[in-house]
């Protein structure tokens, strides 16, 4: 391994750290390689408005009394370029010295796009891009999807049966996974920057919809699809002191109100049929800075989310059970007419989690590189 390689994979690791932490910010590390080719600094990006990895690193290099003069650092990301929460990083690096900066990937940010490395190389420092670039991508899967498309990146998690099965014709569902299955699920809540489910799940199990089974920083959205409204001024998601957005098709002033009073924001976004426009909602959160969309819900938001398309990534914890025949399935899709009608999936990962499996699958149209993630075993 390259003496590039093992400081990248170092940077890397940095940057994971940031997985619950830096959100809507990209997930960035930085490592500082002093002239004799010790590490002088690191550091990770910190939640938003606070400061990035490189101004971390640099931080650390000076509480060790270590100079910067000729360093090179290395970076998960380009150094940002603009004025935000913070300065821009890559005049952060010049204005300490630093005579190289090797970086994974140019960031999507418009606002860089770039920039960052030119405004670097027009002040003498030396540029390479490329180092862990693949495992870059993937720690910011849902950074590059709402940077390139404008909308969150989207993971559906369901826990089943081997035969499909989310609950039991009478509704029991407690518990068909395991502790480890779920406590699993719950650093996947705790990465994304906000968790949807729709008002039947709401009605059915008031569910909290927060991170509980993991420490975390911060606390997810909860978004709602509701086209009529219905939900309960009680629900938990409204007292859970998280941000809840709710999508609706129907202009109901009064309870607009009401919600609002509690802290909600309720959406006007009907489609066509009357129902609420799922395309139009996830562009909408791309607005909002959401980056990973982690749906909870059940088989009717599920299914007209796959159907349409919308859905990047499955997330499924499969029991060593079989639940028979009456049971609930975790979307409702079809009836199909033949095999040439099955959405095609392509598996990703393969985990075991305690007794179960997790699998991740994606749409073989979803464009990023392996996101492997958290595991409790």
């Amino acid at each position: 391994m390259t003496d590039h390689a093992i400081y990248m994979q170092e940077a890397l690791g940095l940057a994971a750290q940031a997985l619950f932490l830096s959100n809507p910010n990209p997930r960035v590390g930085c490592v500082l390689v002093g002239r004799s080719g010790a590490v002088i600094g690191r550091g990770f990006t910190q939640q938003a408005g606070g400061p990035h990895a490189e101004v971390m690193a640099l931080r650390d290099a000076a509480a060790q009394g270590h100079s910067t003069q000729g360093a090179t650092a290395y970076v998960t990301l380009e150094p940002c370029a603009h004025h935000g929460r913070t300065g821009p990083c890559c005049e952060a690096l010049i204005a300490a010295g630093v005579a190289q900066v090797v970086g994974a990937l140019t960031d999507p940010n418009p606002q860089v796009a770039g920039q960052g490395f030119a405004r670097l190389q027009a002040a003498g420092v030396a540029v390479e891009v490329g180092p862990g670039a693949a495992a870059s991508r993937a720690l910011n899967i849902g950074f590059f999807s709402r940077m390139e498309r404008g909308r969150p990146w989207v993971r559906l998690k369901a826990a089943t049966s081997l035969d499909g099965a989310t609950a039991l014709g009478n509704g029991a569902s407690q518990w068909i996974t395991s502790p480890a299955a779920r406590a699993d699920g719950h650093h996947w809540r705790a990465r994304a920057c906000a968790v949807l489910t729709g008002i039947g799940t709401i009605l059915a199990d008031d569910p909290q919809l927060n991170v509980r089974a993991v420490a975390t920083p911060r606390q997810p959205q909860v978004v709602v699809v509701d086209s009529q409204l219905r939900i309960p001024l009680d629900a938990k998601v409204l007292r859970a002191g998280s941000a809840c957005i709710i999508y609706t098709s129907v202009l109901n002033i009064q309870k607009t109100k009401q919600l609002q009073a509690l802290g909600a924001t309720v959406i006007h976004l009907p489609s066509a049929q009357g129902q609420v426009d799922l395309a139009a909602m996830l562009a909408d959160l791309g607005q909002r800075s959401i980056n990973e969309l982690h749906v909870e819900a059940g088989a009717i938001l599920n299914g007209a989310l796959l159907a349409q398309g919308l859905v990047d990534e499955l997330l499924l914890y499969l029991a060593p059970t079989l639940l028979g025949q009456g049971c609930k399935g975790m979307a409702a899709l079809g009836p199909l007419q033949d095999l040439g009608q099955a959405l095609p999936w392509q598996f990703h990962e393969v985990t075991p989690i305690g007794p179960d499996l997790r699998v991740l699958a994606r749409q073989p149209t979803s464009a990023v590189g392996s996101a492997a993630g958290p595991t409790t075993g």
